[in-house]
């Protein structure tokens, strides 16, 4: 089942798809990274391998179509990680209480700046039971971290070099269980073959064990 929601974000409509197979184990809502949107393939491939194990999820636009154009010239909105924060924050309450997912545990999935939202939110939202970072830039959440007490899995391509040294670091900062799982091979985008499926297949272990 699929139902389009709108989440209302300090007087923003936020537009977000939901999608609930049948009988959901929990629900994990996405958190997109840089200069992306809901309708992110990688994040919806990730989506679909969760539905087949029976996990809702929310894929959310956390820009309004004009901030996404302005974005694109600027590309200031994606880094401003205490608004893509909060707006997770409220997603995280408002889906909490939607007739067809209530009740259900809450899991957090971000991407690359979405991470570090994903991670403050899970940091002041207590009902976040568990946090996948695919690509991410945990250290933009960096006075965060300590407070996060979900169990974080961070995903990172084994070339994205940088990006690899500050997952390091950030999990370091952890105070929460956590795990880094490297993909051999793959880059910051995770194209090369079979590296998302990869990403999906870790993701689905760790909600598979954090979230039910």
């Amino acid at each position: 089942m699929t139902v389009p929601v709108v989440i209302d974000s300090a007087g923003v409509a936020l537009s977000g798809d939901l999608v609930v197979p049948g009988e959901p184990r929990g629900i994990v809502v996405f958190a997109h990274g840089s200069g992306s949107s809901r309708h992110s393939g990688r994040n919806r491939a990730v989506a679909g391998v969760l539905q087949d194990n029976r996990f809702a999820t929310l894929l959310l636009d956390l820009l309004t179509e004009d901030e996404e154009r302005a974005d694109r010239s600027t590309g200031e909105l994606r880094f401003d990680i205490p608004l893509l924060a909060d707006r997770v924050v409220t997603a995280v309450n408002e889906i909490g209480h939607h007739e067809v997912v209530r009740g259900l545990p809450i899991g957090l999935f971000g991407a690359s700046t979405g991470a570090a939202a994903a991670l403050i939110a899970a940091a002041r939202e207590k009902s976040v039971r568990a946090v996948v970072s695919r690509g991410g830039r945990p250290d933009l959440a960096s006075g965060a971290l300590t407070e996060v007490r979900a169990p974080t899995l961070l995903i990172v391509g084994g070339l994205d070099h940088p990006v690899l040294e500050l997952n390091r670091l950030a999990a370091g900062r952890l105070v929460a269980p956590n795990r880094i799982e490297v993909v051999a091979g793959a880059t910051h985008l995770f194209e090369e073959p079979g590296a998302l499926a990869e990403v999906a297949r870790l993701a689905t272990d760790w909600f598979d064990r954090h979230l039910p």
